[in-house]
């Protein structure tokens, strides 16, 4: 429910109580370990630890407006939990994806007539806060700026770019680190202990690394992969002919069951229908205009979307034909806008130039190739740093902080090239794209290695 009030010392406003109620045991496992108090929060030392900024406002109940800043799963919404716990204030909570002006309106009234009736304060808590739009945080600033309430906004963007300069000045930003091993090693190890958490539950030491691996620093992510490899593992254990009561082991074998993507199928009852894309996408990607037109006409005829054609189409311009034929993405794309504009049965004209042209085209999977190197790098490096150079050095204080110390403007140079590292530590130029021989990707590539001479 939008601006419900969580207050410590007043009765609770309507629909409160279930809101604050304890944790059921289908509450989500990070949901029910969530911290209670300041010394349960793992991880954001520098701001929480003994002498932190945010455990001495959180401790003598003196929070200024603050802006949380962060990656998923790092603790913002936890940390505001922790404020409704502890605050003598009364603590309001919004949603940025569901709320809107007039929520944010109400909840400044009421705290304007709670502060002038009680002398009590208002913490407003603002999750996903780039979320809001100009008018919604322009609505937002007059009770920031007169302190009719006490903003803790969550973001996972940066804040200079998504928060409004005003409310950005009238808050202090903190800025939130991905958890580190330990910390994710020791959320682990409180989830089979904890009283609130998987009591008959335990985790083999390559399943325990697994999970820290796979969380990236993200406590959510690690805990959700728990939660469904204790599923796994203990459906595997029942098949096995062990008793439901027994001890549920999680292996690495049931971690990986649990992270793996799941394979998101476009629901259609009738299997011709992937049959016969399957046959069109194939018969562009072989270079047969017939086969092509056949099987769109086909389809068409057939009452297929025509829409999901044209994204199709799209798709398979950079993944099959790519830098070999650049033009082959803007005809796929102009057939999309085509049969927005005309529909049918005008736009088959377009279709049909788009299939004929993609199948004449020369190929290239280089860039699937590229992708796919890439994919692999991201999970294998996970949060690698920005060197200092690349960094944004636009918004305040960017300078202070080194960002874009030591970078060359490549247009000051007469060949529009300048040699400087892009990539981070761990990556060498050339490991990802591989250019093809095929169309004009040989060109392409030639002109960039001659820059480099």
């Amino acid at each position: 429910m939008d601006g419900q009030l969580f207050d410590n010392l007043d009765e609770p406003a309507d629909g409160a109580a279930e809101a604050t109620a304890g944790p059921g045991p289908t509450t989500p496992l990070a949901a029910r370990l969530r911290p209670r108090t300041l010394d349960e929060v793992v991880g954001q030392e520098h701001l929480i630890g003994p002498g932190g900024p945010l455990r001495a406002a959180i401790e003598a109940d003196d929070l200024r407006s603050i802006v949380l800043w962060g990656p998923p799963g790092t603790g913002k919404t936890t940390l505001a939990h922790v404020v409704a716990a502890t605050t003598r204030a009364a603590f309001v909570e919004l949603s940025a994806v569901t709320a809107g002006v007039k929520d944010v309106r109400r909840v400044l009234e009421e705290a304007r007539a709670r502060r002038g009736a009680a002398g009590r304060r208002t913490v407003l808590f603002i999750d996903e806060l780039h979320r809001f739009n100009k008018g919604q945080q322009d609505a937002l600033l007059p009770g920031v700026e007169d302190g009719s309430v006490v903003l803790i906004g969550a973001t996972t963007e940066n804040p200079s770019f998504e928060v409004n300069a005003p409310l950005l000045s009238r808050s202090l930003l903190y800025r939130l680190e991905p958890l580190g091993g330990g910390d994710v090693r020791a959320l682990l190890e409180r989830a089979v202990e904890d009283p609130r958490g998987m009591l008959g539950t335990r985790m083999t030491p390559e399943a325990l690394g697994a999970l820290v691996a796979a969380a990236d620093g993200d406590a959510r992510v690690a805990l959700t992969g728990l939660e469904v490899a204790a599923v796994i593992a203990a459906g595997r254990q029942e098949g096995e002919g062990a008793p439901a009561a027994v001890e549920v082991t999680v292996t690495a074998e049931a971690v990986e069951a649990a992270l793996s993507s799941p394979h998101l199928r476009y629901d259609k009852a009738d299997d011709q229908h992937y049959d016969q894309v399957s046959a069109f996408i194939k018969s562009m990607r072989g270079s047969d205009p017939d086969a092509a037109l056949y099987w769109l006409v086909r389809m068409l005829a057939s009452g297929e979307d025509p829409r999901f054609l044209a994204r199709r189409m799209i798709i398979l311009a950079s993944e099959d034909v790519g830098l070999a034929d650049p033009a082959a993405l803007q005809v796929a794309v102009a057939a999309f806008h085509a049969l927005d504009r005309v529909g049918l049965p005008e736009a088959r004209f377009a279709l049909a130039q788009s299939a004929i042209h993609l199948a004449l085209a020369p190929k290239s999977n280089s860039i699937t190739q590229a992708l796919s190197r890439a994919d692999e790098a991201v999970r294998r490096m996970g949060n690698v740093a920005v060197p200092a150079h690349l960094r944004d050095a636009h918004y305040r204080a960017a300078a202070r902080l080194g960002h874009g110390v030591g970078y060359a403007y490549p247009h000051d140079e007469p060949s529009g090239w300048t040699d400087q590292r892009y990539l981070p530590e761990g990556l060498e130029p050339g490991s990802l794209y591989r250019p093809s021989a095929h169309g004009a990707e040989p060109e392409l590539h030639r002109w960039r290695s001659t820059r480099r001479a």
